[in-house]
């Protein structure tokens, strides 16, 4: 008897999603609960599990399309249906009037099965689209890399870690082998050679990213404003008090706690900074819930620290570290990313000195961080050498005056130089 897998409900407003990818092939057991497919929705990865034990058998949609909520999209055979679907009848002794030595020579001997010679090739359905896309430009063969996901599945970090070790000449494979035919991946044109582009179609997600943003541009009035802060101050608190705080609270302290509790301060001082527009009225919260732009390998997510202005440094830097851990593993949910009253972009991780975030709508402001580098700077008529980074606040220029923009920066900005401001609410 066969096992129905439907679309389950993916989230508040969502009706559909796209087949990312199948994680199991038609004839594979399964476990209960075990994921066999992954549903890109407009904000996440879905992972869809089998409700009950057996053998994976039709899949009724194809990588790349769209299903409905309560879809039927595969069904799971008995583990003893299957097998007695495959199971042949042992030969009856009367039914033939051969001697039994005629019979053996007419018998052919099976052929050995192709996987006890050689390993079987790498199936394409368990590559994600992004580290597809990542094999493709660095040319690396993914049969050679173990992968850090979820079930041992390869992540685009994987992918350009294996890059960056090739290049320094950590990788003994022989490149001329045609390693990458194994897997349908066409290997990098030589140098002279042939020239070739790829036709990607973008993910649910990326499309979605795409649509939320340029709809920002079309619809709010864009300003950023910019201030630089000195994070002296910051990195001396870090330094002094890291081993305590990794001791008492398990987690490190990070620069994310300081800059959320900046936040909350100036969002208390600014409420339109912390507001959105809803029609012809202005919707002002009494709380903070930070969205935290984290990279993911299928795009950019913002999962949300709820009630920032209400936690602990400590619960700060856990929230986000479980989130970014997430991200990775591609197991956020609908749930850690729904609300959000302000967002904190960090460019700074990959080296960006400065940058005009884009708002994530329906909010009025994001604060966009960027990398700590030593510049010159007068401090009391004296030239000396701090680390600096420049801080950019774009908003909603239709709800946000340049003065309270300009205070509201202005206020992170101090509260960041002189951390004791956050403890004595100033």
């Amino acid at each position: 008897m066969a096992s129905e897998v439907k679309v389950p409900t993916l989230g508040e407003s969502v009706t559909e999603g796209t087949i990312g990818e199948w994680l199991k092939k038609p004839g594979d057991t399964v476990k209960v609960d075990e994921p066999i497919v992954s549903l890109e929705t407009d904000k996440v990865a879905v992972e869809v599990p089998s409700p009950v034990g057996g053998v994976l058998g039709e899949q009724k949609f194809a990588v790349g399309d769209t299903v409905e909520v309560g879809a039927v999209i595969a069904t799971i055979e008995d583990d003893v249906a299957a097998g007695e679907s495959t199971k042949v009848e042992p030969r009856e002794e009367k039914s033939s009037d051969k001697p039994a030595s005629e019979e053996k020579k007419d018998e052919k001997p099976a052929p050995a099965p192709a996987a006890a010679k050689e390993a079987a090739p790498v199936d394409t359905q368990t590559l994600s689209p992004a580290v597809r896309r990542a094999v493709l430009e660095h040319g690396v063969d993914p049969t050679t890399i173990k992968g850090t996901g979820k079930d041992g599945r390869l992540t685009k970090e994987d992918v350009l870690a294996a890059a960056e070790a090739k290049k320094g000449g950590a990788d003994t494979i022989d490149e001329a082998a045609p390693a990458q035919a194994k897997i349908d991946i066409p290997a990098p044109a030589a140098e002279g050679g042939e020239r070739r582009e790829e036709r990607v179609k973008m993910t649910r997600m990326r499309q979605t990213i795409a649509k939320r943003l340029k709809s920002a541009q079309d619809n709010a009035a864009l300003l950023t404003t910019f201030n630089d802060c000195d994070m002296s101050a910051v990195i001396e608190a870090r330094e002094k008090y890291k081993d305590l705080f990794a001791k008492k609270h398990d987690i490190k302290l990070g620069f994310m706690g300081f800059f959320a509790k900046a936040a909350c301060l100036a969002l208390k001082d600014v409420p339109s900074a912390n507001a959105y527009i809803e029609g012809d009225e202005i919707v002002y919260h009494d709380f903070v819930d930070i969205s935290v732009a984290v990279s993911a390998p299928n795009g950019l997510v913002v999962p949300v620290v709820r009630d920032a202005h209400a936690k602990s440094f400590a619960q700060i830097e856990k929230d986000i570290a479980d989130f970014g851990k997430r991200a990775r593993e591609g197991t956020l949910t609908m749930e850690d990313m729904r609300g959000g009253t302000f967002t904190i972009s960090n460019g700074g991780v990959f080296g960006s000195l400065m940058s005009t975030p884009i708002i994530n709508p329906p909010q009025s402001a994001v604060l966009g961080l960027h990398r700590i580098e030593d510049r010159a700077v007068v401090v009391d008529g004296e030239i000396v050498v701090r680390p600096m980074m420049y801080i950019a606040l774009s908003y909603d220029h239709r709800l946000i005056d340049g003065r309270e923009a300009v205070t509201a920066l202005k206020i992170m900005k101090e509260a960041i130089e002189d951390p004791t401001r956050m403890l004595i609410d100033l």
